[in-house]
């Protein structure tokens, strides 16, 4: 889904992203920043469970396989 969105963006910050990124647009810009943003948040929310999950290493699973 894409929506038409008015933002006011500093200029400075726009800018550096776009040379930054490489982006060639503004628009380019925001979405790559955007894509990293939602990348980071989900890396900082799996690296919660970091040493909290045991793993069993008797699982075979070549055995627990089914076609």
């Amino acid at each position: 889904i894409n929506m038409a969105t008015n933002l006011a963006l500093s200029d400075d910050l726009i800018n550096e992203a776009m040379k930054l990124s490489g982006a060639k647009s503004k628009k380019d810009a925001v979405t790559i920043a955007l894509e990293e943003f939602v990348r980071m948040k989900k890396r900082q929310r799996i690296s919660k469970f970091a040493g909290k999950i045991e793993f069993d290493t008797t699982y075979d699973y070549k055995k627990n396989r089914s076609r």
